[in-house]
């Protein structure tokens, strides 16, 4: 009889292991998850890397695989850098996408060039769930293109280690002593954002002088530069192998948690806080399965296991309730009001100062004038050592012959 139980517990146990994996996730009306079941239909979403919960983790879930066991469609899933990788792609026609999450900035371009589908959002009833504050921004006033996924703030990481003093300007980005271990971001819109800060201007300026001015803070600071990078900073930063960078909130806490050393300061001259979105690009073959996808994501407990993996703030208030009070009050991922009141959100800026700042951005990166200037003083200094190394030796030669 025993053996007969043993068996049946062994089939029993491996039924289990062959039957598909339940929800983790607990939906408010699992009902409207079933419109596309058994329809073979699938959407193309393109996100920033390490931008959602993938189940890579102990104890996280894989977010896009809960969509897929709930609703029956596939995920095809892609990543991008930065918010110019995403809009070139998008401009070339060589791809073609459902969901793409771009920043705030991005949004407003990308709808005053007619590249986003208005939302009907009585496909997304979860919308409830959003903050207020964020709701009707400027970069889409009529909150008709988009639906807030994160939010954050940008400042300074940095490796206590290797840094002296107190980080609390953008002045530090530029300082000679960390020349080889600073990183810089490696898109226009962040970097020139910084450099305006720096010399006292709104980053939503379109006025030609100042960005011009700002190029030429940026080439001053090339040569100190070891890398431009976006997800290269996860390496470098949590390997100790640069000393200072700029980088989103959310992302720095990430850092951190690899490695204790590493710290984050917020400049005294201000600093970006910014949205990322979810938006579906014009012409878009599965829009309403792509309005479900963005219901999902604003379900209070997808949205607390995302900004839980990913470290980022979330707009979303039903998803806030759940967070623990440790996470509710780190100062990076909530700062306080005074920092917050500190702070610009980027706009869409005018064509002519985003035709100027890509041209003034391609020089920066294509000159080599700010490493000559280094690089001759430096030479001149070498060769000015060699020569006193070389009349030393030979003084000291010319004696050793006298007294011998």
């Amino acid at each position: 009889m025993k053996r007969v139980l043993s068996l049946c517990s062994i089939i029993l146990l491996l039924i289990t292991f062959t039957l598909p994996a339940f929800a983790q996730i607990e939906v408010e009306d699992e009902g409207y998850y079933q419109k596309f079941q058994g329809q073979n239909i699938s959407i193309n979403v393109y996100n920033w890397g390490e931008y959602i919960s993938d189940g890579a983790e102990e104890g996280t879930i894989n977010v896009n695989k809960e969509f897929e066991e709930l609703t029956g469609i596939k995920v095809n899933y892609s990543t991008y850098a930065s918010n110019e990788e995403l809009y070139a792609k998008l401009k070339s026609g060589g791809a073609s996408y459902d969901i793409i999450i771009p920043s705030d900035y991005m949004i407003g371009r990308m709808v005053k060039e007619d590249m986003l589908e208005p939302l009907n959002f009585e496909n997304i009833p979860n919308f409830q769930h959003i903050n207020e504050q964020f709701v009707n921004p400027a970069y889409d006033p009529d909150n008709a293109y988009s639906v807030p996924y994160t939010w954050g703030t940008v400042g300074i990481i940095y490796n206590t280690t290797m840094v002296d003093g107190d980080v609390d300007s953008w002045d530090i980005l530029w300082d000679a002593r960390y020349m080889g271990d600073i990183l810089m971001f490696a898109n226009s819109r962040d970097a020139f954002a910084i450099a305006q800060k720096r010399l006292g201007y709104s980053f939503n300026s379109g006025n030609a002088d100042e960005l011009e001015k700002a190029a030429e803070s940026l080439k001053e600071q090339k040569p100190l530069v070891q890398a431009y990078v976006m997800d290269e900073i996860f390496d470098k930063m949590q390997a100790g192998e640069a000393a200072l960078a700029p980088y989103y909130a959310g992302d720095a806490i990430t850092m951190i948690a690899d490695n204790p050393d590493l710290a984050f300061a917020f400049p005294k001259e201000g600093t970006n806080r910014f949205v990322d979105a979810i938006c579906i690009p014009k012409g878009s073959q599965q829009k309403e399965a792509a309005e479900m996808y963005i219901n999902f994501l604003c379900e209070p407990e997808v949205g607390l296991a995302n900004c839980e993996y990913i470290g980022y703030s979330t707009p979303n208030d039903g998803a806030m309730e759940l967070l623990d009070d440790e996470v509710k009050n780190n100062p990076i991922a909530y700062p306080s009001d005074e920092i917050l009141e500190n702070t610009e959100t980027f706009l869409s800026l005018p064509d002519d100062a985003n035709r100027l700042m890509d041209k003034l951005w391609t020089d920066i990166m294509s000159t080599n004038e700010g490493a000559n200037q280094w690089i001759i003083p430096v030479f001149l200094v070498l060769c000015i050592v060699a020569s006193i190394v070389i009349n030393v030796v030979r003084r000291i030669r010319k004696k050793r012959e006298e007294m011998y």
